[in-house]
């Protein structure tokens, strides 16, 4: 995460404070300083309400972007997700060419991050979180967040695969096949890079085969066997190579 610097900086804010005519009860520097220190003491919550009110009081300070960041990561620590991201909304709406878009878009892309639940739970979070990473990546490459980016965009889409390989065991299982080979055919399209492509490679000539359809089943075997070939799923289908050889011409 993004790492936290303080050095002179209050000193900084009281020299620019005199010049805001906004009238409150505490001054900037004193609202910042009350920040760093909840934030330091880990009580996160109220380290985010005190950068809010730095941003929300002063919005026309130099430091109201760096005080939303602050404040987004603070929720984020304190596991206020939804809170983050609307922070993080907040952030990209009125200073979307700052230096630090680039790592509020991590963040936000973070805060579904933490909230994937189990693979055969609604993957709604891993959609949203992998959008947001595909973004950073695609908008700023070579951001120091990209690699991480990438990283995290391989794992969710790995997920979002394995979702669908769970749907389509279920949907085999009660012999729902039109259901299943979609769902196969969504990996195989979509997903390729993934460890779940040989296996529904596998089952879409499993599939096939139940309904009647030899040739497609081959079609997906030798699929299957020209792009993984050393695969344990094409050991397995190997084996059973009397079961589908019957569509060949």
């Amino acid at each position: 995460m993004k790492k936290i610097f303080l050095f002179g900086l209050i000193a900084m804010l009281a020299a620019c404070a005199g010049t805001d005519d906004v009238m409150t009860e505490r001054s900037l520097p004193e609202i910042y300083e009350r920040a760093y220190s909840e934030f330091n003491d880990k009580n996160y919550e109220s380290a985010a309400t005190e950068f809010l009110s730095a941003e929300t009081q002063y919005p026309a300070s130099q430091w109201a972007a760096d005080a939303l960041v602050m404040a987004a990561y603070s929720q984020y620590m304190d596991d206020d997700f939804a809170g983050a991201i609307m922070t993080v909304d907040r952030f990209m709406r009125f200073h979307p060419g700052h230096r630090d878009v680039p790592y509020m878009l991590y963040l936000r892309g973070m805060c579904y991050y933490r909230q994937v639940s189990d693979v055969r739970r609604e993957p709604g979070m891993s959609a949203y979180a992998l959008q947001q990473f595909q973004q950073l990546v695609d908008r700023f490459p070579k951001s120091d967040y990209a690699e991480n980016a990438k990283n995290k965009i391989n794992i969710l889409k790995n997920y979002i695969a394995g979702k669908a390989m769970y749907s389509a065991r279920t949907d085999m299982a009660r012999e729902n096949w039109p259901s299943a080979i979609s769902r196969l055919q969504s990996i195989v399209q979509t997903a390729q890079e993934t460890v779940m492509t040989p296996e529904a490679l596998y089952r879409l000539t499993e599939c096939y085969t139940a309904i009647g359809l030899p040739q497609q089943a081959y079609g997906y075997a030798e699929m299957l066997r020209l792009n993984f070939p050393d695969n344990d799923w094409t050991k397995k289908l190997d084996k059973r190579a009397g079961d589908f050889e019957s569509g060949r011409d």
